[in-house]
């Protein structure tokens, strides 16, 4: 018996072997099992997604001995003939190969007799979208009300070419690319049923290289197994697919976290050597830059067996989020603008020394650490996360300790958990017991509201106030944030404390506390507490009780929102 290559093996032959088309399994489905059957399909998405594949299982579901069902059986005549490609009433056409009047004419003209052995006349249009517009024009009226054993299933890479008069007689459904994940999984589970050994990594470079083609992929496949003799190896996939070591991507990285212009400048001379395009090089590093940013927010997202996990986890924690996000941008507008540059290496150049002007100081040598203050924990964690920016919410004044200059003692007793009778400054020299005009009188939450922060926001947002002085907050973040507490979020909010009283503040943090007090803790609370008197004055309402009684009218939970 010949081969067969696993695209053709491997095709699904059911809505539950279909991989990646959730979305559009579902709806057919349901239609299938509520016999809400349309009389017209349309599948668009790009090449290898299981367009033609999804129109197959359609046409045995609909014709399947068993009755209309969304599980055919695959073993009456029926699913076995379409499967094999000979069913007399399923009718697939290559519009790309019969573009003109005349054939669809034809076509049409044989659509108005029954069906042979099936319960529909089935016409499956592959790539629909070549069809002259004198094709589109004669099938209009036979696709609006076509006979009621007739579907039409359509299918294309390019529905804009398709026109409305078409597309808005048809049932619509867009299919994904397929994700990698996907794509490796399904590899895994073939290659494991064929007994083929395969190393991961190797799927996964065969998964980047499909780009979302499921059949792209298994032709590779197939391929990687013939080049390595029946194994799947990383190293020989590599040299069958051509894949550039991108090394050089990391080694850019390095050199701009050490500030170092003239690696920068050689690492690009050595890739214009390669014959490396730099237009290709950008976008393969705004790509790298994106799965740092991924593993800095979601960590536990980076697949275990991806080759870069390591290199990606460590310079997701050495980054800082806004030098990432800036370099991203960078390397978007410099590909956009390559074009105009002189020539691709003088644009490629200008695009890593604008990253380099542009690096915040703290970050030029890597994320600059701070010394951990003698209250602090000892072992405050660095991971850097990305957290929104939440916008203020004014609200009153939560209870604070609040001085009184005429009658402060030199010291004063702040009760907490983690800490007491913290000194006040007692001044400068020249005035032993003046108190700073500018000084903290005690009141976190309206502090906060008032800084200009970004990112460092959600730290200060989760800190509780535990006491203070003129020269030093104390500050406790409740264990369940304290990945917040990171040199970078500690440094930005010194920074801006600083800023707002016009000298140097110092910040200490510990890890602990019950977190009751902290900003976010009272924002929470007020907006329950705005929700809760919001439905109430709803229900309370005289006309909204008068529409209840005489109409039976119901309020639609969570409609109800504070104005």
């Amino acid at each position: 018996m010949s081969y067969q290559v696993l695209a053709r093996k491997w095709r699904p032959k059911s809505f539950e072997t279909l991989v990646g088309q959730d979305h559009v399994v579902r709806a057919l489905t349901n239609a299938l099992e509520q016999n809400r059957l349309h009389h017209a399909y349309l599948f668009t998405g790009t090449r290898g997604v299981g367009k033609t594949t999804l129109a197959r299982i359609l046409a045995k579901s609909l014709n399947c001995e068993t009755g209309i069902t969304a599980k055919p059986c695959g073993i009456c005549n029926a699913c076995s003939e379409i499967d094999k490609g000979r069913f007399v009433d399923l009718i697939e056409v290559d519009a790309a190969s019969n573009t003109q009047v005349d054939a669809m004419r034809d076509l049409l003209d044989n659509a108005q007799y029954a069906p042979t052995a099936g319960r529909f006349k089935v016409y499956i249009i592959d790539e629909v979208h070549m069809l002259s517009k004198s094709a589109f024009n004669a099938m209009l009226k036979t696709l609006e009300e076509p006979p009621a054993h007739v579907k039409f299933i359509l299918a294309t890479t390019d529905p804009q070419k398709v026109p409305v008069t078409v597309l808005s007689r048809c049932l619509q459904f867009n299919l994904r690319q397929m994700a990698g994940t996907s794509i490796t999984g399904h590899l895994q589970n073939i290659l494991t049923q064929e007994n083929i050994a395969f190393e991961s990594n190797a799927l996964h470079l065969i998964s980047r290289a499909a780009a979302g083609s499921m059949r792209d992929a298994l032709s590779l496949t197939d391929q990687a197994i013939a080049y390595g003799g029946q194994t799947v190896k990383e190293s020989e996939v590599r040299a069958m697919l051509g894949a550039i070591d991108q090394s050089y991507l990391y080694q850019l990285l390095e050199a701009l976290i050490a500030n170092d212009g003239n690696s920068l400048i050689n690492q690009a001379k050595a890739m214009e050597e390669r014959s490396i395009s730099f237009d290709a090089a950008l976008n393969d590093f705004a790509q790298l830059l994106h799965q740092i940013a991924v593993a800095q927010t979601v960590p536990e997202s980076v697949a275990n067996d991806l080759p870069e996990r390591e290199v990606l986890l460590s310079l997701a924690q050495r980054i800082p989020p806004e030098t990432l996000q800036l370099y991203y941008q960078i390397a978007l507008l410099g590909r956009r603008d390559i074009s105009l540059a002189p020539d691709e290496f003088a644009g490629f150049t200008m695009s890593l020394l604008r990253m380099l002007a542009f690096t915040p100081n703290e970050s030029n040598n890597a994320v600059r650490q701070v010394k951990t203050p003698a209250l602090a924990n000892d072992n405050l964690e660095n991971t850097q996360n990305i957290a929104p920016v939440v916008q203020n919410i004014s609200a009153p004044q939560v209870t604070a300790h609040i001085e009184d200059e005429a009658t402060t003692p030199t010291n004063q007793n702040i009760a907490t958990e983690a800490y007491t009778a913290i000194p006040t400054h007692t001044g400068s020299p020249a005035h032993p017991a003046a108190k700073p005009s500018n000084s903290f009188n005690g009141n976190w939450r309206t502090l906060v509201d008032a800084l200009k922060l970004g990112l460092a926001r959600e730290l200060a947002k989760h800190c509780e106030l535990i006491g203070y002085d003129d020269e030093s907050i104390f500050l406790s973040v409740p264990e369940s944030q304290k990945h917040l507490v990171s040199a970078n979020y500690q440094e930005k909010l010194t920074a801006a404390i600083s800023q707002h009283f016009d000298r140097k503040i110092k910040l200490q943090f510990t890890i602990g506390g019950t977190g009751n007090n902290t900003p976010a803790k009272q924002i929470f609370q007020e907006k329950a507490q705005a929700q809760a008197n919001a439905e109430n004055a709803i229900e309370q309402d005289s006309f909204v009780q008068a529409l209840i009684d005489d109409f039976g009218a119901t309020i639609i939970p969570n409609s109800i929102k504070p104005i």
